[in-house]
């Protein structure tokens, strides 16, 4: 697993470069720190010496502190603007040791110190401080809103490089909101901006931060034309530390463009780099992802090396994401070679930093990568129990977003109608008022008084139009929102609510001789499940996935019946609920999904993708010892059967026939090991396998495990 530690809120990236010895940054200090330093500040001796340590404060941020402390009493005294430039240095000091809660109350003083002062400058750089530290806690919000309004702000200081930081955030924001096409205007914009100052450090902030936008959008040449030209530009400052972090990025740029030769060598010289100036916290980073591009080779020697060299850096610096990123890749590469106890063990670790990390798509996403190392290591149970966790989170971030969106909606219809509630009465109170007045002058002025309720009766029939057209549009609206709380909106299928709400008011029966054949007829659950998605998803990207999951869902359409429930379960797994079928049919079913899926082709940028599914099934009602059982457990006994699909080797169906040897025992035992309780004889199973769309499926029936 790499780091996923973010680009963005590497606190003031504008003005971050090397520090490898005191004469260069020296050096670079005197041609670059009067243009950073606020337009209405003097240079000073004081400002000169905040400004290197603000240089240094990004790579090696423990002693940036010790040389920063010392200079409170003169930079308090030295008037607002250079206090709030040192506290501003100080709340990313402390961000950068793993404090941001502590940075959050530094920025608040210098945030209320600008207001108080009406000092915007310094303002603007509370909020940016602020807006950091928000966004290593999670609070991805507030953190985007105090960036725009800092935008808002900026235009009218004329501080060019002020301006340049603030357009670059304002970008990342927005592209972190997934609002890539405004987040490309602003960086332009500030690459524009940048240009002007004919300072390479701006530009060079600006181009690797345009660079990781192009990765986030797959438009990797552009990203790598972006880097040339920021190198050309680092090496010209002769800045370690910015190679550093442009290696890096073109680390990140190289995996996903599928490079890993030129990945890999990028992290090598990074690394070359960054011990030079001894930053070790970005060491502990990139160790952690030589740990994972040594996990793909499957050199788990080097795993273990670099993750156990990155997990020692990462405590001494304070990192936790670093360091559980560590464990993870020690945890895949202790189950990988066998050590199935330990590996679980580290694993398990990291997954602890995560969770109370609280980032719960990323825990998502270790989550499935836990379950298939499982897989591998033959640990099925352990596998199984992964992809429970991970599919409870899927379903937990589908609903959060789901009523997120209905909330959303609902304010905004909501706000519409009182808008339009509050023109009408402001138009009564008018009316009202014209009335009173008219009254009082009707001796005089009648036949103005005539012409008055004339219009106003005008008016209120065309407010009473107007409300009844609004009416109607909310009405309509309203329909809609009830049709997109049903379906789910990539493949326009049923989704899990809907199935719930409609079988909270099934009556499940069983009808004998109802068939033309006098056979008896049930009803019949199907859950599928997409074999090796996250294969297709990691190799092609998430639109390919989106196209799978389109066409199984119209394969689904044409296998089944219009009368027939097709649902979208969540994440890659859908549901089928048939209310009448005959019960020797359900085999059937099952041989038609398995073979109707698998010889279909989804068409992908030039590139045929084919999958196969694994599928649980069962009659409905089931009704064990003549004792029907709730359709919740019903549809846990086919998951447990799905799950048997795909640990016994995927592309096939296991289905529950009945109970032969039902007793007060029998149901508990089957609920909790499916597996076991087939092979003790208390389930009847049946087996239907996939196969080649030009070849016939196979299909067996047992009451006992073979």
């Amino acid at each position: 697993m790499r780091s996923r530690k973010p680009v963005r809120r590497i606190a003031s990236v504008l003005i971050a470069s090397l520090f490898v010895t005191a004469p260069l940054v020296q050096a670079e200090v005197s041609a670059s720190a009067p243009a950073a330093l606020n337009a209405a500040q003097p240079s000073s001796a004081l400002a000169d010496r905040v400004f290197e340590i603000r240089e240094l404060a990004r790579y090696v941020p423990g002693k940036a502190e010790r040389q920063l402390l010392p200079l409170a009493d003169e930079a308090k005294a030295a008037g607002t603007r250079q206090y709030a430039e040192f506290l501003f240095v100080k709340a990313l000091i402390r961000q950068y040791l793993g404090h941001p809660l502590e940075a959050v109350a530094i920025a608040d003083d210098v945030i209320k110190m600008g207001r108080e002062q009406r000092d915007t400058i310094a303002l603007i750089k509370g909020q940016l401080a602020k807006s950091y530290a928000l966004y290593d806690l999670n609070q991805l919000k507030a953190s985007h809103e105090l960036v725009w309004d800092a935008e808002k702000l900026v235009a009218g200081t004329g501080d060019l490089k002020l301006r340049v930081t603030v357009l670059t955030n304002s970008g990342q924001a927005y592209a972190e909101d997934g609002n890539f096409p405004a987040a490309l205007g602003k960086m332009q914009d500030a690459l524009a901006l940048a240009r002007q100052t004919g300072d390479a450090i701006t530009q060079v902030m600006v181009l690797r931060a345009l660079a990781v936008l192009y990765d986030q959008t797959k438009e990797y040449q552009k990203g790598f034309e972006a880097l040339d030209e920021a190198v050309v530009l680092a090496a010209q400052t002769g800045s370690l530390g910015r190679m550093a972090t442009l290696k890096t990025t073109e680390y990140g740029l190289a995996i996903d463009s599928n490079q890993p030769k030129r990945a890999l060598k990028a992290l090598l010289d990074g690394l070359a780099f960054e011990r030079r100036i001894g930053a070790d916290a970005m060491v502990a980073e990139t160790l952690v992802n030589l740990s994972d591009l040594y996990l793909k080779e499957r050199n788990y020697p080097k795993v273990l090396e670099y993750a156990q060299q990155a997990i020692d850096l990462a405590r001494k610096h304070n990192d936790p994401a670093t360091e559980a990123t560590g464990r993870i890749n020690i945890g895949q590469a202790l189950l990988a070679t066998g050590h199935v106890a330990e590996g679980k063990r580290s694993f398990e670790a990291g997954l602890k930093a995560y969770e109370q990390n609280g980032d719960k798509p990323e825990l998502q996403s270790v989550l499935m990568e836990y379950g298939s190392a499982l897989e591998q290591a033959g640990d099925f149970q352990g596998a199984v129990k992964a992809y429970h966790r991970e599919r409870d989170l899927s379903n937990e971030l589908f609903e959060k977003r789901r009523q997120k969106a209905l909330v959303d909606m609902q304010v905004k219809y909501e706000a519409v109608a009182k808008q339009k509630q509050i023109e009408l009465l402001k138009r009564e109170n008018d009316v009202k008022s014209s009335e009173l007045d008219n009254r009082r002058l009707q001796q005089r002025v009648w036949w103005l008084l005539a012409v008055v309720f004339a219009l106003a009766a005008v008016i209120v029939g065309l407010l009473y139009r107007k409300v009844r057209h609004a009416n109607a549009q909310l009405e309509v609206k309203n329909q809609e929102l009830k049709q997109q709380s049903s379906r789910d909106p990539l493949t326009a299928l049923y989704n899990r609510r809907h199935f719930q709400d409609f079988m909270r008011s099934h009556v499940p029966s069983e009808k004998r001789g109802a068939g033309t054949t006098g056979e008896e007829v049930v009803g019949a659950l199907f859950l599928l499940d997409v074999d090796h998605f996250k294969h297709v998803n990691d190799t092609y990207g998430h639109a390919a996935g989106d196209a799978v999951l389109r066409m199984i869902a119209e394969n689904l359409r044409e296998i089944l019946r219009e009368t027939d429930m097709i649902v979208r379960w969540g994440g890659e797994e859908f549901l089928a609920f048939l209310p009448a079928i005959p019960r020797s049919g359900l085999e059937e079913v099952a041989r038609r999904i398995l073979a109707g899926i698998s010889s279909h082709t989804v068409e992908y940028q030039d590139t045929r993708l084919s999958v196969n599914v694994s599928v649980g099934f069962a009659p409905f009602p089931l009704v064990p010892g003549g004792q029907s059982i709730p359709w919740e457990r019903a549809v846990n006994l086919v998951d447990m059967a799905l799950y048997l699909a795909k640990a016994h080797g995927r592309n096939r169906a296991y289905g529950v026939r009945g109970f032969p040897k039902y007793g007060p025992e029998a149901l508990t035992a089957v609920e909790q090991d499916l597996e076991k309780a087939w092979r003790n004889g208390y389930v009847d199973l049946s087996i239907v396998l996939g196969g080649w769309p030009d070849k016939p499926s196979l299909s067996a029936a047992t009451t006992q495990a073979a």
